[in-house]
This record gives structure tokens, sequence and C-alpha cells, in this order.
């Protein structure tokens, strides 16, 4: 089974500890590296991997400080070009072409952000699958056979639309939220949509920090699925 490990997760940077019996990696490092080494108890030289979701920096800030720890990072091509990377650990990689680490299969897959971004399908020769959905307002994908499931929860109507009208989210970050960023109501359709037979963990990441509501999001998708839901 995916063990999942937030280290960091919102607008102030975000980055993921993912692991399996033999192999362990991260998802986005927006964070400096001095924290990951923190969070992984200085084991970051096991790690066998950085997968990049795209180019904004609470998402693609420090790779440089992970290649310099001697770790391969994979992400699109927006990444490399947006933050001038040139070097033998980086790995250019394709929507809807998958790649293998090891004994992972990893599917990149577009998502719809105000720049190119990509979740990740990730199984393990075992049938184990996770998915990583983020910085994105709906998923034009639907899927099966979950393990696991990390996903986006950054606001909700309700609490954006009070906002605005108290004058705390002026009307155009209003509208650059709702076309960029999955809500507590696209996420339930979301999950509503897709198999959740096998899941066992849905993570809810990237809240914002005003326009949420931790422990309401945590317990109406609890109620939704019937699931273990954690909030990172």
């Amino acid at each position: 089974m995916f063990e999942f490990k937030p280290i960091a997760s919102g607008s102030s940077g975000n980055c993921h500890l993912i692991k399996t019996d033999n192999i362990s990696g991260l998802i986005d490092i927006g964070i400096p590296w001095k924290r990951v080494q923190e969070a992984t108890e200085f084991t970051t030289s096991s790690l066998d991997f950085v997968l990049v979701t795209h180019r904004h920096l609470d998402h693609s800030g420090y790779i440089k400080e992970a290649i310099r720890a001697g770790i391969d990072v994979y992400a699109i091509q927006d990444v490399w070009n947006s933050n001038n990377i040139s070097s033998h650990r980086i790995h250019t990689i394709t929507p809807m072409k998958q790649f293998q680490i090891k004994n992972l299969t990893i599917l990149p897959f577009s998502v719809p952000h105000d720049v190119e971004n990509v979740g990740f399908l990730i199984a393990d020769d075992r049938g184990n699958k996770m998915l990583y959905l983020t910085d994105c307002f709906y998923s034009p994908f639907r899927f099966k056979n979950l393990n696991l499931i990390a996903v986006e929860c950054n606001y909700s109507l309700d609490i954006l639309n009070r906002n605005m009208d108290a004058g705390a989210v002026p009307k155009e970050l209003k509208s650059r939220i709702l076309k960029s960023h999955f809500s507590l109501e696209n996420v339930k359709e979301f999950l509503k949509a897709n198999d959740l037979s096998r899941v066992r963990e849905i993570w809810l990441l990237h809240l914002s920090d005003g326009n949420s509501d931790s422990e309401r999001f945590k317990r109406e998708i609890q109620e939704l699925t019937g699931k273990m839901v954690f909030v990172a």
C-alpha cells in the first residue's frame, strides 16, 4: 500500500512524501530542502524521485535544491522553461504518456489550471493505485481501482461568496479562484463520479487560508464517501 505523508500544503508551499515497500519520493517541491530533510528525519538520500505538477513556485520553487541533493526530478517542459533549469537530473514528462520509476508506473494527465498542469496516477507492481490531483477546478477524467486519493479542496463557494461580500476577497480574485482551484462542491461531484470501492484514504489538500473550513470539509467528505478522510 502507498503511504502518503504531507510535509506542506497550501499557497505558501506544497510538498508530499509517498512511500511503498521499496521506493519513496516527493510530489511537488515548493518548500526549502531543509524542511524536507527535517520531515524525513534526514533520510533524503533514500529518495528516488521528485514529481512536479506545474511551474507555480509553491509547487516548483525548490527544484534546484532537490537536484543539488542528487534527486531526479520529473516535470513537464513548461516547468523547465519557466525555471531555466538544465541538469542530467531532470526528466521531461508528457501528459498521457506513462513512465516507470523502479516498480512504479506513473501516468501524468493534463488538468485545467491557469498554467499548464498535470495530475498523477501512480500504480505499483502489486496493483495498488493512488491519485494526486491539485490546482485545478475539475477533473476531466474518471478513475477506478484507486486505493488512495489526494485531492485539492481549496474553498467552498458559500465561504468565498461571503468573503467577497465582506470585501475580504476582490471580485477579480474570486474569478481566478473559480477557474483555477477545486471547490468542496466540485470535489464532491468528482468523488461521486468515480469508483471508490477500493479506496482506503482520502486526503484533502491545498485548503485556502480564508475560504475553507477544515473540520467541515473533512466531515462532509466522510459523510459522502464513508471513507477515512484526512486534511493536509
